[in-house]
């Protein structure tokens, strides 16, 4: 069953996608996994990788919730308020949503996150308690450093190739400690990382794999968005196998 979400962060509406296997639900309910995307990105991401990836895990009993951050894709807000702060109180909201479900089992819902979203994934996790984290590409600070102007934050707003990043975000961003919070986090983890990234560099989800004490998966060849079929049919299949606890 695939049906739309919503529910509302400080007067915003939040639109998503819930899936949820097909059939009866066992008598604790579906274990579940929040996806959430990355800076610029949208529910479905690249390729369709969260919507391919939903519908995987749905056929193998496992439902999911992919949501547009507030000021991404069709949610209320508008982006030039986005910073991470914002899109941890969107992940507090998205799981007190899913643990609401009738059918869900609310002490088993995993969290996702590609790239910003991987940062954002290991800031909420000491939060809301994932029953597993699973990091796809995970960005670090670093990577907003070179938006700086001279070193110093901007005014008012960025024109990030027709994104309006405000200020705010850039002054949050680089003052946060994700890998602190990672190493906090004492759960089950995972990361999963292209081996050719140029944009979040493989040796970014190490330290991320380091902090969290769990193992890392590179995935041989593939860039920050695992732009081939091979790379998306591999990322598939190693993140289904961890979040469904076959490894």
């Amino acid at each position: 069953m695939e049906a739309f979400a919503q529910f509302t962060v400080e007067g915003q509406r939040v639109y998503g996608m819930l899936h949820v296997p097909d059939g009866d639900a066992p008598a604790q309910g579906w274990p579940s996994v929040v996806m959430l995307h990355g800076f610029t990105g949208h529910r479905m991401e690249g390729h369709r990788n969260f919507v391919l990836l939903s519908r995987l895990l749905a056929a193998r009993g496992v439902a999911s919730l992919r949501f547009d951050f507030r000021g991404s894709g069709e949610s209320q807000g508008d982006f030039s308020e986005m910073t991470v702060s914002r899109e941890v109180q969107d992940v507090v909201a998205a799981f007190e949503y899913v643990r609401r479900q009738p059918g869900l089992d609310p002490q088993r819902v995993m969290l996702l996150g590609f790239s910003l979203g991987g940062l954002v994934a290991a800031l909420s996790a000491g939060e809301v308690r994932p029953h597993r984290l699973a990091l796809w590409a995970p960005a670090l600070p670093d990577l907003w450093l070179p938006m700086l102007r001279g070193g110093a934050f901007p005014p008012t707003v960025t024109d990030y190739g027709g994104w309006p990043v405000g200020r705010a975000f850039l002054q949050e961003v680089v003052r946060l400690r994700p890998l602190d919070a990672a190493a906090a986090w004492g759960g089950p983890a995972h990361v999963f990382h292209g081996d050719a990234d140029t944009i979040c560099p493989p040796a970014w989800g190490v330290r991320y794999a380091q902090a969290l004490n769990c193992d890392a998966t590179a995935i041989p060849g593939a860039g920050h968005t695992f732009d081939s079929l091979e790379h998306v049919e591999t990322l598939h299949r190693v993140t289904a196998r961890f979040l469904t606890g076959q490894g």
